[in-house]
């Protein structure tokens, strides 16, 4: 993955129409012909249509580039967070031509946990409010090299973990105040189970993927979907060194669509491709004994 955040509006065809948001960032329904709501908050799979607004952090991960050119083409209106801005500002444009409604932009790397306020500050004002929060930055770790440096152990945890856990949390109060939106954040299948090959990766990962869980039993309560993204092996830059890549590994747009469905439809949690949902079982499921003897 990478170091994106993207919000955005967008339309769908079965979604609401949003309205302008009203001093305190609620939109009344009436502004916004918004259909009735099921129970708890929840809303149908065909709800959403018409214009929603996501933030998107690290835009330039290929699936989250993907799932922002779905999303633009649906006329959405987005607002973009990553490192580079030059790259930033192409992917903008591209977005733009794609059909998006409006797409802003603003540098953040998310080390710098203490830019993260300002920055989704800027981002909310962009978009008078978020519907839809997509957390999708990270790297993959040199192992072997974090096994012989704490220094570097802790500086990938933080990339991987800690930054993730402190933008989930103040996007958390921001959903849970309107009532209203959906919070997804990509995880990895690494972070089910950890083994020795990517240890700090997976460690972060399960992290994320348990933080993700309890603000979905938080949030649930006011209407707000957290959703945890677990990706397989992804051909993307992240994994342009390794050569052998086989029949598990799927394609970024792939990946996209499977996000952009699964946000759609309110799931709490997707495998991604589904086939490492079995998998993933039969990995977690099996004994203490038998595991620490496998090397993969």
């Amino acid at each position: 993955h990478g170091d994106d955040l993207v919000d955005a509006r967008m339309p769908r065809r079965h979604a609401r129409p949003l309205g302008p948001a009203d001093p305190t960032g609620q939109r009344r329904a009436t502004e916004r012909n918004e259909p009735e709501r099921h129970p708890h908050g929840a809303r149908s799979p065909f709800e959403y249509r018409f214009t929603e607004r996501w933030i998107e952090l690290r835009l330039t991960d290929p699936p989250a580039e993907a799932a922002a050119r779905r999303w633009a083409a649906q006329g959405a209106a987005l607002h973009l967070l990553a490192r580079d801005p030059a790259r930033l500002e192409a992917i903008a444009d591209d977005l733009k031509v794609r059909g998006a409604a409006d797409v802003t932009t603003g540098v953040l790397d998310v080390d710098d946990i203490g830019a993260h306020e300002e920055s989704l500050a800027t981002a909310r004002s962009a978009l008078a409010g978020f519907d839809i929060a997509l957390i999708a930055h990270g790297t993959l770790p040199d192992q072997e090299a974090c096994t012989m440096s704490v220094e570097r152990t802790l500086r990938e945890f933080t990339t991987n973990g800690l930054s993730t856990i402190a933008l989930m949390t103040a996007l958390a109060s921001v959903f849970e105040s309107q009532g209203s939106g959906t919070l997804a954040v990509i995880s990895s299948v690494a972070g089910d189970r950890g083994r020795a090959s990517n240890a700090i990766y997976g460690a972060a990962k399960a992290a994320v993927t348990a933080y993700a869980s309890a603000l979905r039993q938080r949030l649930g309560r006011h209407g707000v979907n957290v959703l945890t993204i677990k990706p397989g092996f992804v051909d993307s830059p992240m994994t342009a060194h390794i050569a052998d890549k086989g029949a598990l590994w799927a394609k970024p747009d792939a990946v996209a669509a499977g996000i952009v469905r699964a946000v759609e439809r309110r799931r709490s949690v997707v495998y991604l491709p589904f086939v490492w949902w079995p998998i993933m079982t039969v990995i977690r499921a099996l004994p203490e004994a038998v595991f620490k003897k496998l090397k993969f």
